[in-house]
């Protein structure tokens, strides 16, 4: 018996419930789980490489949505009519997730943390190219700031500049088109189904890696690359919880106090103290991000207003 059309579509798509303090608190409770994911990958990272880890991560991701996948399951949901956007948006979280765990390798995970924010900057611009948005002046402003921060931390020129700072801007930017695939299907495909998918391609593009750089890890490491694994996917599924009560522009803000936390637990693990130029970029960065979020705020009621819906409360 088919499933009538708007009990599909409420499947696909959760009632949205506008109650930001229950967002915020998850958008806080979900930066301690991707916190601690980041600083597990660094202290992994001295033993294996950035290719395995991100495999395991991905691994225990895809064993996670089994049921999902599974075609007699009850929660079977790989049914989807973007197949090449779903590839594409899995390609793109798998390249976030590897140049990241690359840069940590290298760097103070304070430093990265902060560079890696800067995807609100890619946004801006890949909505232009992919979703046609008009891109005002002041948001180009608050992107051009967003930039010098970038600039402040990354310090080109200096001694301490390294080159390994690349990672986490390329990682910024596949997340950034992560994000855009996934406004790109917005409405059209489930969640789980998203995740489902962005799993498996994962997993299917490393397996095809691991073997040319694999080192057999210890039952420790593969712990740790569990607990990777469980908190990163955690993490993210709380963010996705959390934009159901709250808009992005109110929610966005409070994902910078993973920079706290990243902060905290690398200095009393690894002994790192982030630099004044650090800081200061780190600021440049969040700055520019806030402005970012509220300009979104702003043209999003303006068009609610132009289409006579109300605007949002929060």
């Amino acid at each position: 018996m088919p499933v009538p059309e708007k009990k599909q579509e409420a499947r696909r798509a959760p009632a949205r419930v506008d109650h930001p303090f229950k967002g915020i608190a998850l958008v806080l409770l979900s930066t301690v789980f991707l916190g601690c994911s980041d600083v597990t990958a660094k202290y992994l990272s001295s033993s294996l490489p950035s290719i395995e880890i991100t495999w395991i991560r991905f691994m225990t991701f895809a064993l996670m949505f089994t049921p999902v996948m599974l075609p007699g399951s009850p929660l079977h949901a790989m049914r989807t009519e973007r197949l090449g956007l779903q590839l594409m948006r899995g390609a793109a979280l798998l390249g976030s997730s590897l140049f990241f765990i690359t840069g940590l390798s290298f760097l103070p995970i304070a430093e990265a943390s902060a560079t890696g924010f800067v995807s609100p900057l890619f946004v801006t611009a890949l909505s232009i190219a992919f979703l046609g948005e008009k891109v005002g002046m002041r948001r180009w402003m608050a992107t051009a700031i967003g930039l010098m921060g970038v600039l402040i931390i990354l310090r080109p020129g200096t001694s301490a500049f390294h080159v390994a700072a690349f990672f986490p801007i390329i990682s910024a930017f596949c997340w950034a088109a992560a994000l855009i695939l996934t406004r790109m299907m917005s409405g059209r495909e489930a969640v789980i189904t998203t995740m489902a998918y962005s799993a498996l391609t994962g997993v299917a593009i490393l397996s095809l890696m691991v073997p040319f750089v694999w080192v057999t890890p210890s039952w420790s490491a593969i712990g740790f690359g569990i607990v990777i694994g469980v908190f990163s996917t955690v993490g993210q599924w709380i963010v996705v919880l959390a934009y159901r009560y709250g808009d992005a522009s109110v929610l966005a803000p409070f994902s910078y106090t993973q920079l706290l936390w990243v902060s905290i637990l690398g200095f009393f693990i690894f002994g790192e103290v982030p630099d004044l130029w650090t800081v200061v970029g780190a600021a440049f960065i969040v700055a520019s991000g806030l402005y970012i979020a509220h300009r979104e705020r702003v043209r999003r009621s303006q068009l609610l207003a132009t289409a006579g819906e109300p605007a949002p409360n929060a």
